[in-house]
Protein backbone atom coordinates (compact mmCIF):
# COMPACT_ATOMS: atom_id res chain seq x y z
CA UNK A 1 0.00 0.00 0.00
CA UNK A 2 2.82 2.41 0.83
CA UNK A 3 4.35 1.71 -2.60
CA UNK A 4 1.08 2.69 -4.31
CA UNK A 5 0.89 5.89 -2.24
CA UNK A 6 4.52 6.67 -3.13
CA UNK A 7 3.73 6.24 -6.84
CA UNK A 8 0.76 8.61 -6.52
CA UNK A 9 2.62 11.33 -4.62
CA UNK A 10 5.65 11.02 -6.89
CA UNK A 11 3.55 11.43 -10.04
CA UNK A 12 1.87 14.52 -8.57
CA UNK A 13 4.94 16.28 -7.22
CA UNK A 14 8.47 15.08 -7.92
CA UNK A 15 7.80 13.42 -11.29
CA UNK A 16 5.14 15.91 -12.39
CA UNK A 17 4.69 15.27 -16.10
CA UNK A 18 4.27 18.97 -16.94
CA UNK A 19 6.73 20.71 -14.62
CA UNK A 20 9.42 18.04 -14.20
CA UNK A 21 9.18 15.95 -17.37
CA UNK A 22 7.96 18.83 -19.59
CA UNK A 23 5.18 16.88 -21.29
CA UNK A 24 1.88 18.56 -22.13
CA UNK A 25 3.27 22.07 -22.42
CA UNK A 26 0.86 23.13 -25.22
CA UNK A 27 -2.32 22.96 -23.11
CA UNK A 28 -0.34 24.11 -20.07
CA UNK A 29 0.46 27.39 -21.80
CA UNK A 30 -2.68 27.62 -23.92
CA UNK A 31 -5.49 26.83 -21.49
CA UNK A 32 -4.07 28.17 -18.23
CA UNK A 33 -5.30 31.75 -18.74
CA UNK A 34 -8.56 31.11 -16.88
CA UNK A 35 -9.02 28.88 -13.86
CA UNK A 36 -12.27 27.26 -14.97
CA UNK A 37 -10.92 26.20 -18.38
CA UNK A 38 -7.66 25.03 -16.75
CA UNK A 39 -9.61 22.81 -14.35
CA UNK A 40 -11.91 21.54 -17.11
CA UNK A 41 -8.98 20.67 -19.35
CA UNK A 42 -7.18 18.97 -16.47
CA UNK A 43 -10.18 16.83 -15.58
CA UNK A 44 -10.55 15.82 -19.25
CA UNK A 45 -6.83 14.99 -19.50
CA UNK A 46 -6.93 13.02 -16.23
CA UNK A 47 -9.93 11.03 -17.44
CA UNK A 48 -8.26 10.29 -20.78
CA UNK A 49 -4.98 9.31 -19.05
CA UNK A 50 -6.78 6.86 -16.76
CA UNK A 51 -8.92 5.30 -19.45
CA UNK A 52 -6.00 5.24 -21.90
CA UNK A 53 -3.85 3.35 -19.41
CA UNK A 54 -6.72 1.00 -18.62
CA UNK A 55 -7.00 0.23 -22.35
CA UNK A 56 -3.38 0.39 -23.57
CA UNK A 57 -1.65 -1.51 -20.73
CA UNK A 58 -3.58 -4.76 -21.37
CA UNK A 59 -3.25 -4.31 -25.14
CA UNK A 60 0.53 -3.99 -24.75
CA UNK A 61 0.93 -6.84 -22.25
CA UNK A 62 -1.53 -9.36 -23.67
CA UNK A 63 -1.63 -8.60 -27.38
CA UNK A 64 1.39 -6.68 -28.67
CA UNK A 65 4.22 -8.14 -26.55
CA UNK A 66 3.25 -11.86 -26.79
CA UNK A 67 2.81 -11.62 -30.57
CA UNK A 68 6.02 -9.66 -31.23
CA UNK A 69 4.03 -6.60 -32.31
CA UNK A 70 5.46 -4.17 -29.76
CA UNK A 71 6.79 -2.04 -32.64
CA UNK A 72 3.14 -1.03 -33.25
CA UNK A 73 2.87 0.46 -29.76
CA UNK A 74 2.82 4.14 -30.74
CA UNK A 75 0.29 3.70 -33.54
CA UNK A 76 -2.03 1.55 -31.42
CA UNK A 77 -1.78 3.88 -28.42
CA UNK A 78 -2.54 6.97 -30.51
CA UNK A 79 -5.57 5.26 -32.05
CA UNK A 80 -6.88 4.29 -28.61
CA UNK A 81 -6.26 7.80 -27.23
CA UNK A 82 -7.88 9.44 -30.26
CA UNK A 83 -10.99 7.30 -29.78
CA UNK A 84 -11.17 8.19 -26.10
CA UNK A 85 -10.77 11.91 -26.82
CA UNK A 86 -13.61 11.73 -29.33
CA UNK A 87 -15.75 10.13 -26.62
CA UNK A 88 -14.87 12.89 -24.12
CA UNK A 89 -15.46 15.62 -26.71
CA UNK A 90 -18.87 14.22 -27.63
CA UNK A 91 -19.81 13.99 -23.94
CA UNK A 92 -18.74 17.57 -23.21
CA UNK A 93 -20.43 18.94 -26.33
CA UNK A 94 -23.72 17.29 -25.35
CA UNK A 95 -23.74 17.70 -21.56
CA UNK A 96 -21.37 20.62 -20.74
CA UNK A 97 -21.41 22.98 -23.78
CA UNK A 98 -19.81 25.97 -21.98
CA UNK A 99 -16.77 23.88 -21.04
CA UNK A 100 -16.63 22.43 -24.55
CA UNK A 101 -16.60 25.97 -25.96
CA UNK A 102 -14.03 27.20 -23.40
CA UNK A 103 -11.62 24.38 -24.23
CA UNK A 104 -12.02 25.03 -27.95
CA UNK A 105 -9.20 23.67 -30.10
CA UNK A 106 -7.31 22.36 -27.08
CA UNK A 107 -9.79 19.54 -26.47
CA UNK A 108 -9.08 17.69 -29.75
CA UNK A 109 -5.39 18.37 -29.12
CA UNK A 110 -5.54 15.98 -26.14
CA UNK A 111 -5.21 13.30 -28.83
CA UNK A 112 -1.71 14.51 -29.63
CA UNK A 113 -0.91 15.66 -26.08
CA UNK A 114 2.46 14.15 -25.39
CA UNK A 115 1.62 13.90 -21.67
CA UNK A 116 -1.23 11.48 -22.37
CA UNK A 117 0.84 9.38 -24.77
CA UNK A 118 3.90 9.67 -22.53
CA UNK A 119 2.01 8.39 -19.48
CA UNK A 120 0.61 5.45 -21.44
CA UNK A 121 4.03 4.47 -22.81
CA UNK A 122 5.92 5.02 -19.55
CA UNK A 123 3.34 2.97 -17.64
CA UNK A 124 3.97 -0.14 -19.73
CA UNK A 125 7.73 0.38 -19.40
CA UNK A 126 7.86 1.21 -15.67
CA UNK A 127 5.07 -1.08 -14.44
CA UNK A 128 5.00 -4.11 -16.78
CA UNK A 129 3.93 -6.45 -13.96
CA UNK A 130 1.58 -4.17 -12.01
CA UNK A 131 -1.61 -2.91 -13.64
CA UNK A 132 -2.76 -1.19 -10.44
CA UNK A 133 0.52 0.74 -10.17
CA UNK A 134 0.12 1.86 -13.80
CA UNK A 135 -3.41 3.11 -13.09
CA UNK A 136 -2.28 4.90 -9.92
CA UNK A 137 0.57 6.52 -11.84
CA UNK A 138 -1.94 7.72 -14.45
CA UNK A 139 -4.18 9.15 -11.75
CA UNK A 140 -1.20 10.88 -10.14
CA UNK A 141 -0.05 12.22 -13.50
CA UNK A 142 -3.52 13.66 -14.09
CA UNK A 143 -3.66 15.14 -10.60
CA UNK A 144 -0.19 16.61 -11.15
CA UNK A 145 -1.40 18.07 -14.45
CA UNK A 146 -4.36 19.59 -12.59
CA UNK A 147 -2.11 20.98 -9.87
CA UNK A 148 0.27 22.51 -12.40
CA UNK A 149 -2.61 24.03 -14.39
CA UNK A 150 -4.34 25.52 -11.32
CA UNK A 151 -1.13 26.95 -9.89
CA UNK A 152 -0.12 28.40 -13.24
CA UNK A 153 -3.60 29.86 -13.86
CA UNK A 154 -3.25 31.68 -10.53
CA UNK A 155 0.23 32.88 -11.40
CA UNK A 156 -0.89 34.10 -14.83
CA UNK A 157 -3.79 36.05 -13.34
CA UNK A 158 -1.37 37.80 -10.95
CA UNK A 159 1.15 38.48 -13.72
CA UNK A 160 -1.54 40.00 -15.96
CA UNK A 161 -2.30 42.58 -13.25
CA UNK A 162 1.37 43.26 -12.55
CA UNK A 163 3.36 46.13 -13.96
CA UNK A 164 5.54 44.19 -16.40
CA UNK A 165 8.10 45.92 -18.65
CA UNK A 166 6.95 46.15 -22.27
CA UNK A 167 9.65 43.80 -23.59
CA UNK A 168 8.43 41.03 -21.25
CA UNK A 169 4.67 41.38 -21.84
CA UNK A 170 2.80 38.42 -23.29
CA UNK A 171 4.62 35.20 -24.05
CA UNK A 172 8.02 36.15 -22.56
CA UNK A 173 6.67 36.73 -19.04
CA UNK A 174 4.51 33.60 -19.39
CA UNK A 175 7.58 31.50 -20.21
CA UNK A 176 9.60 33.04 -17.37
CA UNK A 177 6.72 32.32 -14.98
CA UNK A 178 6.50 28.73 -16.24
CA UNK A 179 10.24 28.27 -15.73
CA UNK A 180 10.12 29.55 -12.16
CA UNK A 181 7.09 27.34 -11.40
CA UNK A 182 8.97 24.37 -12.84
CA UNK A 183 12.01 25.14 -10.69
CA UNK A 184 9.78 25.16 -7.60
CA UNK A 185 8.51 21.66 -8.43
CA UNK A 186 12.05 20.41 -9.04
CA UNK A 187 12.62 20.95 -5.32
CA UNK A 188 10.37 17.93 -4.66
CA UNK A 189 12.76 15.61 -6.50
CA UNK A 190 15.08 15.33 -3.52
CA UNK A 191 12.26 14.11 -1.27
CA UNK A 192 11.97 10.60 -2.75
CA UNK A 193 14.96 9.14 -0.98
Amino acid sequence: MSNILAILVSAILSDNYVLAKFLGICPFLGVSKKLDSAVGMSVAVTFVMLIATAATWPIQMYLLNPNGLDYLQTIVFILVIASLVQLVETFLKKFIPPLHKALGIYLPLITTNCAVLGVAILNVEEYPDNFLAALVNSLGAGMGFLLAMVIFAGIRSKVERANVPDFLKGLPVTLVSAAITSLAFMGFQGMGG
